[in-house]
């Protein structure tokens, strides 16, 4: 899983992102030099469980996903965790759309699967899933249970670590891990079931 870390203290990523928020352009320049590799990372683990001959590159998800950070104007940042949790929300909404557009294009054809090895940790994978019912079954969880769809999305899309999942959502690491096993059993379950009845 791939790991939002850089050579920055947390409080110098606060800082910018404080000082960014009130309108301060040269903290915005300096904090792009700060995340640059680390959305690169995120980025680069997002397509490595795409389709080989994805046309999707990384540095298009990060600069599409940087010019959607930026344009959050209404967001109080808090601190480097809340900022690359937002980033792994956006990257997976971009993701979204390109397959939807792609499935549209190919008129129902084929859309990207992707690797449930990171959901699923030590359980056998009985399924792969294209990315469109992934996003399916994650929102289906979130309406069920909002605090382990945005988990997911965090370890998953993200690629937080336990202790960034706990701090971008409030929580203990002890709980992120209990709810991280019951999110990872339930999607796995879900698309099993789903795959059983559309195959």
């Amino acid at each position: 899983m791939t790991k939002p870390a850089d050579d920055r203290p947390e409080e110098d990523i606060t800082h910018l992102l404080l000082s960014w928020s009130h309108g301060d352009r040269q903290a915005h320049d300096q904090l792009w030099a700060c995340v640059e590799d680390v959305l690169r990372r995120m980025a680069s683990g997002l397509l490595r469980r795409e389709r080989p001959d994805h046309t999707l590159e990384t540095g298009s998800l990060v600069n599409e996903a940087y010019l959607r950070l930026v344009d959050q104007s209404q967001v109080s940042w808090r601190d480097r965790a809340h900022f690359f949790g937002l980033a792994a929300s956006i990257m997976r909404r971009i993701l979204v759309d390109y397959a939807r557009r792609h499935e549209s294009e190919k008129r129902g054809g084929g859309v990207d699967k992707v690797s449930l090895a990171d959901l699923d940790g030590d359980v056998a994978v009985a399924v792969q899933p294209d990315l469109l019912d992934l996003d399916n079954a994650l929102a289906l969880l979130a309406e069920r249970d909002p605090e382990m769809g945005r988990l997911v999305e965090l370890r998953y899309f993200g690629g937080l670590t336990k202790n960034e999942t706990a701090a971008v959502m409030g929580i203990s690491g002890a709980t992120v891990v209990r709810r991280w096993r019951m999110a990872r059993a339930w999607l796995h379950g879900y698309l099993v079931e789903r795959k059983a009845h559309d195959p």
